[in-house]
């Protein structure tokens, strides 16, 4: 700022400086706080940031001025103090005998006018606008004027007085927010009115792009979006994220003030940079009242996101049952599968069991599967819904989905090897009575005999779980072929790349492909030291399931490391129970389908409970 300053009338002996431009009295003042020591010409307190609160008060590090031997029967305060205290008559006293105390900035570069803002002290600023009327926009370190800290603290009498004495309304700080932007932020109608009428610009718009406009119906202000427009403001104004002022007032749910934008002609189908429309933003925040609003006004539910996402996925996904009840109706299925995931997907995923349902009677396919680009993002490269409950142990989810017709075997990895690993019985149990592969394999862990053993073996309840298995048709007898026979075995290999019994399942990797060549047998598994002390229980129950068989030397040697396991040597030994080659023959006959089925044979109970094999004395048969 230049120019002589005017000393106005009735403070001429205020002011010695007059002579003096508002530069040259900044400069003295600055000056003079440097070389001057603590009994000259106190500081302004180091002022804390805009957003400090109106009950600070001054620390034991803040200076106090010292008035001249003259007039030193009045305290010695901070000058914060007085302009917090309102004290009228210390700071007359102040500017009489030291007025250029009130240009020196602190370190927020803040001079007392700063602080008479900030504390809403209105005849502070008429005294110090008086003595220093040219400095009423001097901006702090961070570009704020008196009236913006006026307009942010809903100094109403401030504004006002800052105003009448040529405060520019336009000059924003650093963050681009000028005083009308911070009046909408924190809506007040008062100063947004002072402003507006004092020629403050509607269009000035803040770092990120945002206007007043944005500001007010952001925070659901009808009243100053209504005298913003009347202003001239731009209802389709964006900011840098392309979002238009409608657009982020669906964000917060405001309702009234939707009514009004719409009314006055705003977009309801905008699409934000990302294409997230304003039903896509209600529906993620879970705005029911301005969903039915949307949908009532034709606001489009079929527009994805750049992500290929509509309403409906992202309502799924964070469980807004009633806006999700809403959208299925306004949803095209078309859509849908074209965005390559189904709600279903979501529903399991994020285990919204009650949406689930609602989907599967809205008739969503339960089969679907992720397209190839979505299942890629999965380590394990899943497909289906039933995958996802199935991972997430979601039994009931699982029911509901395989009740509806699921298919237990679409995914690379069965969902049954899933439940397996986690041994959760119930879910096994689900998946094989809806007809899950038993003898599935591990695509990047290929072994000769079920995998569903492999992947047991590590339970306690390991033989009522093979028990179960191999009753619903699992391949025993895979277990017991071996390429070397009673010959001797190479050393195990224990530089393998880890267990497969902790391993996370993924897709195949190039590693994977070259170890395809190296299938794992089932008695080298049962050597594991981890599995070895289970070996002889497990044999025992598979030899149950088999007719002729030979063990192998490494399971011959596993035998006999324990002196009570001798008697299963025997039991692999020739002759065979003929009961038992009957039993296997009928289950053989019946298939795998249908084992589960065998109680509705016509035959006595006894033998029912036999071809079972549940417990029972077999000479009563």
């Amino acid at each position: 700022m230049s120019g002589a300053m005017v000393t106005p009338r009735g403070f001429d002996d205020y002011s010695p400086y007059s002579a003096l431009s508002d530069d040259e009295l900044m400069k003295l003042a600055i000056d003079r706080s440097l070389i001057e020591d603590n009994n000259s010409i106190g500081s302004i307190q180091s002022s804390q940031p805009v957003d400090r609160q109106p009950n600070y008060q001054p620390n034991q590090f803040t200076t106090r001025f010292r008035l001249p031997s003259a007039t030193r029967h009045i305290d010695a305060r901070p000058l914060v103090t007085v302009i917090k205290n309102g004290d009228l008559k210390a700071l007359k006293e102040i500017v009489k005998c030291n007025p250029m105390s009130l240009l020196v900035p602190n370190q927020e570069g803040w001079i007392s006018l700063h602080e008479a803002a900030y504390y809403g002290q209105k005849e502070c600023l008429k005294i110090l606008l008086r003595a220093h009327p040219g400095m009423v926009n001097t901006c702090g370190s961070y570009n704020q004027t008196p009236l913006l800290l006026a307009a942010t603290f809903h100094h109403v009498n401030c504004v006002e007085c800052l105003l009448d004495r040529g405060a520019n309304p336009d000059i924003a700080n650093k963050d681009g927010e000028t005083p009308l932007f911070k009046a909408c932020e924190k809506p007040n109608v008062e100063i947004v009115d002072h402003l507006l009428k004092y020629g403050a610009s509607v269009h000035k718009a803040c770092v990120q792009g945002e206007t007043p406009l944005h500001e007010a119906a952001g925070h659901a202000n009808v009243e100053i979006c209504q005298m913003l427009l009347e202003a001239g403001a731009k209802l389709n104004a964006i900011n840098n994220y392309v979002m238009e002022p409608f657009y982020v007032a669906t964000q917060n749910g405001g309702v009234d003030v939707l009514h009004f934008l719409i009314s006055k002609g705003a977009d309801i189908n905008s699409q934000a940079r990302d294409g997230e429309t304003p039903l896509y933003e209600a529906s993620k925040n879970g705005h029911k009242e301005v969903v039915e609003l949307l949908l009532s006004h034709k606001a489009d539910a079929n527009r994805t996101t750049k992500s290929g996402l509509l309403p409906l996925h992202v309502a799924v996904q964070k469980g807004h049952f009633e806006i999700v009840s809403m959208l299925i109706p306004a949803t095209c299925k078309v859509k849908v599968q074209r965005s390559g995931i189904s709600p279903l997907h979501l529903a399991a995923e994020h285990n919204r069991d009650w949406i689930l349902e609602m989907l599967i009677e809205a008739g969503y396919d339960v089969n679907v599967q992720l397209a190839e680009d979505r299942s890629k993002m999965y380590e394990d490269h899943r497909s289906t819904a039933l995958y996802f409950a199935v991972t997430n142990s979601n039994l009931e989810a699982a029911n509901m989905l395989l009740e509806a017709g699921a298919n237990p075997n679409l995914d690379m990895f069965n969902p049954l090897l899933i439940a397996v690993r986690q041994g959760y019985m119930e879910m096994i149990t689900a998946l094989v009575e809806h007809g899950a592969n038993m003898n599935a394999s591990i695509p990047t862990h290929p072994c000769s005999f079920p995998a569903v053993v492999m992947l047991g073996m590590k339970y306690m309840h390991i033989l009522n779980y093979l028990k179960y298995l191999m009753s619903n048709g699992c391949d025993a007898l895979s277990c017991f072929d071996c390429t070397y026979g009673s010959k001797p075995h190479p050393p195990l290999k224990t530089s393998r790349r880890g267990s497969v019994f902790g391993e996370t399942l993924h897709y195949i990797t190039d590693e994977d492909e070259a170890r395809r060549n190296t299938c794992v047998q089932f008695c080298e598994a049962i050597s594991d030291p981890t599995i070895s002390h289970w070996a002889g229980p497990i044999i025992d129950v598979l030899l149950d399931y088999v007719g002729h068989v030979k063990l192998c030397s490494r399971l011959i040697e596993n035998l006999d490391s324990y002196r009570d396991w001798a008697g299963i040597k025997v039991k692999a030994m020739p002759p065979h129970s003929l009961m038992q080659l009957c039993r296997l023959k009928i289950h053989q006959q019946v298939g795998i389908p249908r084992l589960r089925h065998i109680d509705t044979l016509p035959l006595p109970p006894r033998l029912i409970k036999f071809l079972n094999y549940k417990k029972g004395n077999s000479q009563d048969i």
